[in-house]
C-alpha cells in the first residue's frame, strides 16, 4: 500500500502516466473532428460539383449520403487507433455485427440494393406520373428503401424498392409527347363516310393536337355488332387525359347531332308460336 501511495505522490511518475494518456486522447479528438469537418467540407464540394453539372437531386443526396457514413467509418477508427484500441478486432466486430444486422434485414437490404439501382438508371424522377405494377400514381419522394406515389384521388401509396425495381414500370411523363387512342364503333346501319368525316373534322378542330405526328382515322375492325374507327392524334403528355376525355364527350354529341348511331350490346329473344297441349296429336301408342 505504502508502494502504491509512494507512486501517486511521485510527481514525476505520475507525470509519465498521464502525459502518453493525455495526449492519446487529444490526438483521438483532434482526429475525430477534424476528420468530421474534412468529411463535412469535401461532401459540400461533392453536392456543388454535381449540382453544377445538373446531376438527380436524389442522386446527389444518396452520394453524398454514402460518402459521409464510409468516410466517418474511417475516422472513427483512425480516432480510436490514437487510443490503443486494437482496431483489427474492433473491425472484425463490426463486420459480425454487420453480417447479424444483413441476416435480420435481408428484405430492407433488398430494398435499399434496389434504391441504388433506381437512383443509378433512374427511370423516373419525382414529379412523373408512373405506373408500376398495378398502381399508379405521381412519384412524390425516391427514397433509399422506399417510393411514394401519389394517386389520381390524393391517397399516398408507400412502395418496398424491391418490389418497384423487380416490377414493369410504365412512365407516361417521360416523354414530351403522347398518343391518344380512340376506339370508336359505329352501327352497321350508320352512314360509314359520313362517320369518318365527322371524327376527321373533329380532329381537325382540336387545337391541342399536333400537326407532326398527324391526326388519322382508320377503319380498323368489322365486329361482330360495330364498324370500329382507330381514332389517333398526338398531343403534349400534360394535355393527353383531358384532350382524349373531352374527345370522346364531342364525338358522342355529334354522332347524335347526326344520326350516326353508336351500338350497345343487346339480345334479340325470338319467341316461337307453338300449339297448346290439347291441340298437339297424342303420341304413338
Amino acid at each position: 500500500m505504502d508502494a502504491v501511495l509512494d507512486k501517486l505522490t511521485d510527481v514525476d511518475a505520475l507525470t509519465a502516466f498521464a502525459l502518453p494518456v493525455l495526449w492519446s486522447v487529444i490526438a483521438a479528438l483532434l482526429t475525430f473532428f477534424i476528420g468530421r469537418w474534412l468529411i463535412k467540407l469535401a461532401v459540400g464540394i461533392v453536392r456543388k460539383v454535381m449540382t453544377r453539372r445538373e446531376a438527380d437531386p436524389m442522386l446527389i443526396n444518396f452520394v453524398a449520403t454514402v460518402l459521409y457514413a464510409i468516410a466517418m467509418a474511417i475516422v472513427i477508427i483512425s480516432a480510436l487507433a490514437q487510443l490503443g484500441v486494437d482496431t483489427t478486432s474492433a473491425a472484425a466486430v463490426m463486420g459480425g455485427m454487420a453480417v447479424a444486422v444483413g441476416l435480420a434485414l435481408q428484405g430492407q437490404l433488398s430494398s435499399f440494393a434496389s434504391g441504388v439501382l433506381l437512383i443509378v438508371f433512374r427511370p423516373f424522377r419525382a414529379g412523373d406520373f408512373v405506373q408500376i405494377g398495378g398502381t399508379m400514381g405521381t412519384v412524390e419522394h425516391l427514397k433509399i428503401v422506399i417510393t411514394v406515389l401519389k394517386s389520381p384521388d390524393g391517397q399516398e401509396i408507400t412502395l418496398p424498392n424491391s418490389a418497384v425495381w423487380g416490377n414493369t414500370i410504365t412512365n407516361f411523363s417521360i416523354r414530351p409527347i403522347r398518343r391518344v387512342d380512340l376506339a370508336i364503333g359505329i352501327a352497321y346501319g350508320s352512314d360509314l363516310r359520313k362517320a369518318k368525316q365527322i371524327l376527321e373534322t373533329l380532329l381537325a378542330e382540336e387545337s391541342r393536337f399536333l400537326d407532326d405526328p398527324a391526326r388519322t382515322v382508320h377503319c380498323s375492325n368489322l365486329g361482330e355488332s360495330s364498324v370500329d374507327f382507330a381514332v389517333r392524334g398526338w398531343t403534349n403528355s400534360g394535355d393527353w387525359w383531358n384532350t382524349r376525355c373531352e374527345m370522346l364527350e364531342k364525338i358522342k354529341l355529334r354522332f347524335d347531332a347526326e344520326g350516326i348511331e353508336i351500338p350497345f350490346p343487346q339480345m334479340d329473344l325470338h319467341v316461337r308460336d307453338t300449339p297448346p297441349p290439347e291441340d298437339m296429336p297424342a303420341r304413338a301408342a
